[in-house]
């Protein structure tokens, strides 16, 4: 049976989330600016830590690219710390995105730039396709009613977090998703456990 936690905070306050407190050089060992959204790289994890980016309503749900790109392993990080696709086959892990295909399927470049495997992490199918699919339609929805909303993306692993793969991926004990627009004082915050 799985056990999924969804926690959903309303927060209101003044105050203005700053990204350096997630992606910074003390908590990445690498970070990949893809333009439309940034990663902090673990190499000890071989996966991402966080995930930011900026949604913009009129960009969203646009055009909807059907035919979606390959999975590629990303150049910028040295080879001994890179995921491959194949390391999920036969593991029982989706491959995640945590900057979602579908709130950037308005360009054929900039859709491919979410296959990366850096922006790719171990999920259970529970929480990938249902749970967290839901918090990123949230997203889209509020960009599109607010005109723009910023999303980061935090990875949970521990010490001892199983790996899947021939790269040994570890694979998170949890999720959690900020999304909020400080001009107009929207927060939300949600977790989920990778069960």
């Amino acid at each position: 049976m799985f056990i999924v936690f969804f926690i959903l905070l309303f927060v209101v306050s003044v105050n203005a989330i700053d990204l350096s407190n997630y992606i910074n050089k003390q908590n990445c060992d690498q970070i990949i600016d893809k333009k439309v959204y940034t990663i902090c790289y673990s190499y000890k994890y071989k996966g991402a830590k966080y995930v930011s980016y900026t949604l913009y309503g009129s960009k969203v749900n646009k055009l909807n690219i059907k035919k979606r790109p390959k999975f590629y392993s990303e150049k910028l990080i040295p080879i001994k710390y890179r995921s491959k696709s194949s390391d999920y086959k036969y593991s029982g892990y989706d491959r995640g995105h945590l900057a979602s295909d579908a709130s950037f399927d308005y360009d054929k470049k900039v859709l491919s730039k979410v296959y990366t495997m850096a922006n790719i992490v171990p999920q259970a199918p529970q929480v990938n396709r249902k749970l967290w699919l839901k918090a990123e339609k949230l997203e889209r929805y509020i960009a599109v009613k607010l005109g723009n909303v910023n999303v980061i993306n935090g990875v949970i692993y521990d010490e001892t977090s199983k790996t899947i793969g021939k790269n040994k991926i570890a694979v998170p004990i949890a999720f959690w998703k900020m999304i909020y627009n400080d001009n107009n004082g929207y927060k939300r915050y949600f977790y989920f456990q990778n069960k």
